[in-house]
């Protein structure tokens, strides 16, 4: 594949990570003849299909999924040099690459889009996934930072945190203890819990907090994310655990409660997550250097009212 070029690795690349051909023309902004030519060309280097196509589903071949860890190291140090050229010239241009679990995106595209104002040269990208999936971003070196919770214990990393993460429980507004004063974890095991997904990080934190109050809570559904999750509450499905930074516009609109849990609010960290292997570009390292500064006073002033300390 001596002939094969970068483009035709960033398309295989990008059509690996979606396994839509569709999907990743709309994210490289080509159309998707565009892409099928691509990767038919890249195949044709190669001597070997490297798409199982099967009606509107696509998959990678033995082959697609050998070689895309190869185009994955391959655009990975095409991308630390064009960072390391760019240090050289000092300049803030460039693409930022920021993933973070979707809890955080209830605060971070304010904080991307003021960090966007003060430098105009930056073309921003933005991937989200729950812990798991933000690991393997991680992992591939799809993204410069994370932003996360618990940093991966599996991954040489460098973990900075940048401000506190308040967790609490939840209820319908009409719920029998939404008003009561100092509940305990007993008093919730009557009832019914809507939960995120396995691999999420707001999960891990609930079960660490009724395994340490030795209660064992009423799983009754689970769900893939924090909207739905706030929904199947505010509809008296059940009771909840969420980021407090996930419904301060609920709180505000007095849509859903706050329960007041002896032990909580559970407090966490955001941090910081980038591989030690990585170089991070001037672009990167001026986002870092903003977050570390000003992300606990953005957060205190967003959400700090809401917060009811025991």
């Amino acid at each position: 594949m001596k002939n094969a070029t970068f483009r035709q690795l960033r398309v295989f690349n990008e059509v690996a990570r979606q396994l839509s051909f569709v999907r990743a023309a709309e994210n490289l902004h080509l159309t998707p003849p565009a892409v099928t030519m691509q990767i038919k060309e890249l195949e044709s280097q190669i001597g070997m299909p490297l798409f199982d196509r099967s009606g509107k589903k696509v998959s990678l071949t033995t082959t697609g999924e050998y070689m895309v860890v190869y185009a994955r190291k391959i655009l990975a140090l095409l991308k630390d040099a064009e960072d390391a050229s760019a240090r050289l010239q000092r300049a803030e241009i460039g693409l930022l690459t920021v993933g973070m679990v979707s809890t955080a995106k209830y605060f971070m595209m304010r904080m991307l889009s003021d960090f966007r104002a003060r430098h105009a040269g930056v073309d921003i990208r933005v991937c989200t996934g729950n812990r798991e999936q933000l690991i393997k971003m991680l992992q591939n070196n799809e993204v410069d930072i994370a932003v996360m919770g618990q940093p991966p214990s599996e991954l040489q990393t460098r973990a900075e945190p940048f401000a506190a993460h308040p967790l609490v429980f939840v209820a319908a507004c009409d719920h029998p203890l939404a008003g009561r004063d100092k509940l305990t974890a007993d008093d919730l095991r009557p009832y019914e819990f809507i939960v995120r997904e396995q691999g999420s990080g707001t999960r891990v934190a609930m079960h660490k907090f009724f395994t340490d109050q030795r209660v064992e809570p009423r799983l009754q559904m689970q769900v893939n994310s924090n909207e739905t999750l706030k929904q199947a509450v505010m509809a008296g499905l059940g009771l909840g655990f969420v980021s407090l930074h996930t419904i301060g516009s609920e709180l505000d609109h007095g849509q859903i409660a706050i329960l007041d849990v002896h032990a909580t609010p559970v407090f966490r960290v955001w941090n910081l997550v980038h591989t030690l292997s990585k170089v991070l570009s001037p672009v990167a390292e001026a986002f870092r250097y903003e977050m570390l500064e000003k992300g606990e006073q953005f957060l205190a002033k967003k959400f700090g009212h809401h917060l009811v300390l025991p």
